[in-house]
């Protein structure tokens, strides 16, 4: 029997979920523009073990999104996950953040295209296929260039994200289709956490760091 705590916080939802073996049991989660992360992660921590009447020593493994996405976000549910981890000396587990975001959609045929809002015109994207399949790895992408229109003109492609909002004025194809999911969810990270976890595919947590794509830039407000 194994317990798996997900973790997810890159964007603006804050997200964890458990899991039992193959089977997930619970989520919690709140999304807000005001990045409540650090009040809300631990908080949701305690509350999802205690409803399953579970402590933290019952824990199997812990898993979190490891980017790309916000800087603050990914730093606090990394924090976390890395703490916890070491704390209960047991295993820990990173997935893409773009490859949960993609597991929101399903499709028969054609490609899913996660894009997470980064500064201005960029976003942070992947292209899978319809079994989640990575097809074209993670970079960040500005979306005048028209990056996936080699995809587009290939096959419909459905767009989920945050970056959705300002994608859907600027990509204009007839194949793009738009998904009104905005952010990635710890409900969908239990079914990849628990197949790494059987492979023991586990990260180092005195090395690991979130894969923040781009360099964090802070932008000072000048004076008027």
């Amino acid at each position: 029997m194994a317990y798996i705590l997900n973790i997810e916080t890159a964007t603006k939802n804050c997200s964890v979920s458990l899991g039992k073996d193959k089977q997930l049991i619970d989520v919690i989660e709140y999304a807000s523009e005001s990045y409540s992360h650090a009040e809300k992660l631990h908080v949701f921590i305690d509350r999802i073990l205690k409803q399953n009447r579970l402590k933290p020593s019952d824990l199997n493994a812990v898993a979190v999104s490891k980017g790309p996405g916000s800087y603050t976000g990914l730093r606090i549910g990394v924090s976390a996950a890395k703490g916890l981890a070491y704390a209960l000396n047991i295993p820990l587990i990173s997935l893409s953040t773009l490859t949960i975001l993609a597991r929101k959609i399903t499709i028969n045929s054609g490609f899913i295209i996660p894009i997470i809002d980064a500064r201005r015109m960029e976003v942070y994207s992947a292209v899978y296929d319809q079994h989640y399949t990575l097809v074209r790895d993670v970079q960040a992408d500005i979306l005048e260039d028209n990056p996936f229109e080699k995809y587009l003109n290939e096959n419909t492609v459905v767009f989920v994200g945050d970056a959705v909002v300002k994608a859907r004025n600027i990509i204009l194809h007839k194949n793009a289709v738009f998904s009104n999911e905005r952010y990635p969810s710890a409900q969908q990270m239990h079914d990849i956490a628990f197949q790494k976890f059987i492979t023991k595919n586990f990260e180092n947590i005195a090395y690991f760091e979130p894969f923040y794509l781009k360099d964090f830039i802070v932008v000072s407000k000048k004076s008027i």
